[in-house]
């Protein structure tokens, strides 16, 4: 036995095998497809940005720049994060790559967060999200467009158990009323804050409606509402917003403790929920963030975004079987002999040409025809080619159907199939026989 210790992945941050892939990639495909109908481009942002950029984007009393992010000095003495979420990474790109000035903007992208929190189920530290961001639209129904567009998502991926909840946080103006009732509030309670909730208090207190302290939250439930002091603007552009996602029939509850956990946001907030998952219980969240791009530097620009866990849709994806079967070969190759085996590596090559689209796989490792046979039945080919050394002197290769009702089902590409290894046999400078099934 080896004496040498075996690596293990990093906590928290998890390998997606060949068994569970094919989740991953069905909702991937799936987004593509629906952004692509919705008018959305995708980019690509780096998965490293400068540790000034989240905190003045996400907010230095946010619990993500306080105590989650990955951030260290590279060689050059620059400060330099893992990115914990997409959308700063995506308005800094708009900015620095002059983007914008008047232009509008639908965009998306895919890949790595990362964070450093306790792994859980539905939580880990390294995670992944598909971000959607409209740069440059300021009406609410825009809005309402990106909600339509995650209920179309839930549909097409046949997710049911998700609700929608909804609510509005205001411009900086009308919360700085709201913000001064707060804190009196939470003064008076002084006693009763835990030691987060005490320092972010003088920070930010609107920070202390997102803790997820269980001994916070009778005192929570107490506080201010910000729904009574929305601006007028705001409370119209709420008022919208219901209006039109009423008009779709996509049903959803406002929420009044909804604020988000990133101090970007400004008015529209909302957050697809599910019990699916136990205590991590968010699966799509955004909002309007129409401070942040001047906040960055770029040109004042209303926006809105959202982002998806793509690990816990895969989860519910697992949970109603929607995705399709494990991709599985559509013909396997036999070959026995030397010239056989070189000759039936050729034809594997030539029918991947001819058959665009289908798995073909090539028995690797020799063996004796019972063995191949084995690892062709479990490579799920419908169709084995079968190329030995008496085979290959009259000019043919065996069609053998490997499942029940394949022959009937395969017609087509067994058709295919046997008209591309006849011009397999011409390129050889042979005359194919018939190629007996």
């Amino acid at each position: 036995m080896s004496s040498i210790q075996t690596i293990q992945p990093v906590k928290g941050m998890n390998d997606v095998l060949p068994t569970e892939i094919g989740r991953w990639q069905f909702l991937e495909a799936t987004a593509r497809e629906l952004l692509h109908a919705y008018g959305f481009d995708e980019m690509r942002v780096p998965v490293v940005e400068q540790t000034d950029l989240f905190k003045r984007a996400i907010g230095e009393y946010t619990d993500v720049v306080e105590k989650e992010m990955y951030s260290f000095e590279d060689k050059g003495g620059e400060r330099l994060t893992l990115r914990p979420e997409a959308t700063a990474g995506m308005v800094r790109a708009a900015i620095s790559n002059g983007m914008l000035r008047g232009a509008r903007h639908k965009l998306w992208c895919i890949g790595p967060m990362f964070r450093h929190e306790k792994p859980q189920k539905g939580r880990f530290r390294q995670f992944h999200q598909i971000d959607v961001e409209a740069i440059g639209f300021e009406g609410p129904d825009v809005d309402a467009e990106l909600i339509a567009l995650t209920a179309a998502f839930w549909r097409r991926l046949g997710i049911s158990r998700v609700s929608l909840q909804l609510n509005s946080l205001g411009t900086v103006e009308s919360r700085r009323e709201y913000r001064a009732r707060l804190t009196e509030y939470f003064r008076a309670h002084h006693e009763s804050l835990d030691a987060d909730s005490q320092r972010r208090l003088e920070g930010n207190p609107l920070r202390i409606l997102d803790s997820k302290n269980p001994a916070m939250q009778s005192l929570i439930a107490g506080a201010p509402l910000l729904t009574d002091y929305l601006d007028e603007a705001s409370r119209a552009h709420f008022e919208g917003l219901r209006a039109l996602l009423d008009a779709m029939g996509i049903p959803y509850t406002v929420n009044p403790r909804l604020v988000r956990g990133l101090d970007y946001y400004s008015r529209t907030v909302f957050e697809w929920v599910t019990d699916a998952l136990g205590a991590q219980d968010a699966v799509c969240s955004g909002g309007r963030y129409d401070g942040l791009i001047a906040q960055l530097g770029g040109e004042p620009t209303p926006a809105i975004g959202f982002a998806m866990g793509v690990e816990r849709v895969v989860t519910l994806i697992e949970q109603v079987g929607s995705a399709p079967a494990a991709a599985q070969a559509d013909v396997y190759l036999v070959a026995q002999g030397e010239a056989a085996l070189r000759a039936a590596l050729s034809l594997a090559e030539s029918l991947r040409q001819h058959l665009p689209g289908r798995r073909i796989e090539f028995n690797l490792g020799g063996g004796n025809f019972k063995a191949q046979f084995r690892r062709a039945d479990r490579s799920g080919a419908a169709l084995a080619l079968v190329l030995g050394e008496d085979e290959l002197a009259r000019g043919a290769v065996q069609l053998k159907p490997l499942r029940e009702g394949a022959g009937s089902a395969l017609e087509a590409p067994l058709a295919t199939a046997a008209s591309a290894v006849g011009h397999w046999f011409s390129q050889q400078g042979m005359s194919p026989s018939s190629t007996p099934r």
